[in-house]
This record gives structure tokens, C-alpha cells and sequence, in this order.
């Protein structure tokens, strides 16, 4: 039976750990099944940012590109997961929106024995503020960063590629790639992602 628009199911307990965070539960088909308050608001603001600005162009209830895209690629990990029945729950991150003041989008994929049409995305937002900040200088003590590493880190969290990274540092392209695998083999990560989060969680 399907769940009513404002129902998020309690299985994961994703909704109860993140109560001041942006939320959207969606289904496999992409259907919204809920959206909390400052979930519409984050999306309002990534939306205005992929538009040129133009918030007019921002209807409640869009869901912004990178938003989807980032459920396009939880649906292919769900097909590949219900297939060789791993029913763990899973976890994709995507920064988003002004570069600024970026937002971390964290999508979970819930897996269901029933089938891929059961499963369930539950997408987090919260923007990359202060706190953040103030993590990602307590991770360049703790992980024994340089000061241009630090420096690649933080473009890292606007989205930056490394050629807007290089450009921004006068360095070349060559020289950024060294500076991430340096920090991914000091943080222990295998992604760009996933220096961000040990960054933001460290």
C-alpha cells in the first residue's frame, strides 16, 4: 500500500537523527511521498542558483537537478543492489548550490526484499555553514593537512573541478590531482566525497 504524501516510514530512523535538517522522501518512481520545510526551502535555494538567480523560476515543490540527478544515481545502486539481494542501506552525497554557501545533499538508499518498486530515497539537506567551517579547520590539525591542501578542501566543498580549483590557486591541473590524493591518502578516503565527509564529520 502506498504511503501517504506526509508519512515517512520509521524503519530507518533517518527522519528522527536529523529533525533540524532538510528532508525528502521519495519512491523508486521518483514520487514525493514527503517534504519538510526547509527541505522547500534549500530547494528554493539551489533551484534559484541552477536558474541564473531567477527565483521566480522556482516553484514550490520542484525538485532541483542536482537533487534528481543524485536519486537517478540511488535508483541504479538500488537495481544493482536488489539484484544481488544486498539489502544494506546505502549512502550517496552531492554538494549543490552556491558555491558560497553550498548544501550537502546526503541521499539514502533503503533496499526492500519486496523489490526495487518497495524501496524508498531519503534525501538530507543542510547547508554548509559555520559549523562546517569550523570542522573543516579542526580536520586540517587532526589530518595533518597543508595550507594548500586546506585550500583544496574548501573549493572541494563549493563543487569546484580541478581546472576552476586550479585556476583559483594559480596552479596547474596536474598539481590539484596531487593534492587530492595526497589528502585522500591522510584521510583515509578513496573519493571527493568522501574527503568532505571526514572532513565535515571529523
Amino acid at each position: 500500500m502506498a504511503d501517504s504524501p506526509n508519512t515517512v516510514d520509521p524503519k530507518d530512523g533517518l527522519v528522527d537523527q536529523r529533525a533540524g535538517s532538510g528532508i525528502v522522501v521519495l519512491s523508486a518512481s521518483m514520487q514525493l511521498l514527503h517534504m519538510n520545510r526547509q527541505a522547500s526551502e534549500l530547494a528554493k535555494k539551489i533551484n534559484a542558483v541552477e536558474h541564473g538567480g531567477q527565483t521566480a523560476k522556482s516553484a514550490h515543490g520542484v525538485l532541483p537537478t542536482a537533487l534528481t540527478e543524485l536519486c537517478g544515481e540511488i535508483i541504479k545502486a538500488l537495481h544493482v543492489r536488489t539484484e544481488a539481494k544486498d539489502w544494506e542501506q546505502f549512502e550517496l552525497k552531492r554538494v549543490a548550490g552556491d558555491p558560497n554557501q553550498p548544501i550537502l545533499l546526503r541521499g539514502f538508499g533503503l533496499p526492500d526484499r519486496g523489490g526495487v518498486q518497495n524501496a524508498r530515497l531519503v534525501v538530507t539537506m543542510e547547508e554548509i555553514g559555520r559549523k562546517q567551517n569550523l570542522n573543516a579547520e579542526h580536520a586540517r590539525d587532526r589530518f595533518n593537512l597543508t595550507n594548500r591542501e586546506q585550500a583544496v578542501v574548501e573549493h572541494l566543498a563549493k563543487g569546484w573541478t580541478n581546472k576552476e580549483i586550479a585556476n583559483a590557486l594559480e596552479i596547474t591541473e596536474q598539481t590539484v590531482k596531487e593534492h587530492i590524493k595526497h589528502i585522500m591518502r591522510k584521510t583515509n578516503a578513496s573519493t571527493r566525497t568522501g574527503i568532505l565527509v571526514h572532513m565535515f564529520n571529523s
